[in-house]
């Protein structure tokens, strides 16, 4: 019985419920930027027809600038203010009239002014952007650098014997040169620039070499 009784009175008591409904708007912009870093040429050691590749290490700075701006650019917009006049709809215990929780007729929709809202719009945006980029880059085939580099060397080697066997050559040349002019009573004066080609050259008897005059 008192289930029924309190049922009948939460039908005959109407309830008055008042919603409020908010909403948020939030906008802006994102600019993502990349750097693209290109393989470089890698470093060579190169002698002659033999090339070897070694490590490189390339870095690259850089800087990069962006500019933005919005159009049409408001910095405020008006916002209505509507009426929420609720005077009437409903009566209290001595009969006078009260809100019933909606906007009494007649001022439904009525604007009473306009305020204004910073939108938070930037008329432009300015950015400067610097980094450096690094790479590192090794040959994978450390067998092949290696028997290159050997070769290197031994291609070193036989330019150096061969720079020896010319300047052998060159010596020998001089030094005949120079004793068949004193053989002949010929020499550069002493003193002078050319005498020095010949400085160090002297003419000797040859070893185990028999050496007679003839007397009168």
């Amino acid at each position: 019985m008192k289930r029924y009784l309190c049922l009948l009175l939460l039908l005959n008591n109407p309830v008055f419920a008042n919603s409020v409904n908010t909403t948020s708007n939030s906008s802006g912009s994102v600019v993502n930027q990349a750097v693209q870093v290109v393989p470089s040429r890698q470093f060579q050691y190169q002698m002659n027809t033999i090339t070897c590749q070694g490590a490189t290490l390339n870095i690259s700075p850089f800087v990069s600038t962006t500019y933005g701006f919005a159009t049409p650019y408001e910095s405020h917009f008006d916002r209505p203010v509507y009426s929420r006049r609720d005077i009437e709809g409903n009566f209290d215990d001595e009969d006078k009239p009260i809100g019933d929780g909606d906007v009494d007729a007649g001022y439904r929709g009525d604007i009473l002014y306009h305020e204004q809202v910073r939108t938070g719009q930037k008329q432009s945006n300015v950015s400067i952007n610097g980094g450096i980029t690094a790479t590192f880059s090794i040959p994978l085939d450390r067998t092949a650098t290696k028997e290159c580099r050997k070769a290197m060397v031994k291609q070193n080697e036989l330019y150096e014997a061969s720079l020896a066997a010319k300047r052998l050559n060159f010596e020998m040349s001089r030094a005949k040169t120079c004793i068949d002019n004193l053989k002949q009573g010929i020499r550069f004066r002493e003193g002078t620039e050319m005498a020095r080609i010949c400085a160090d050259v002297e003419l000797i008897t040859p070893p185990n070499v028999e050496h007679t005059h003839k007397l009168k």
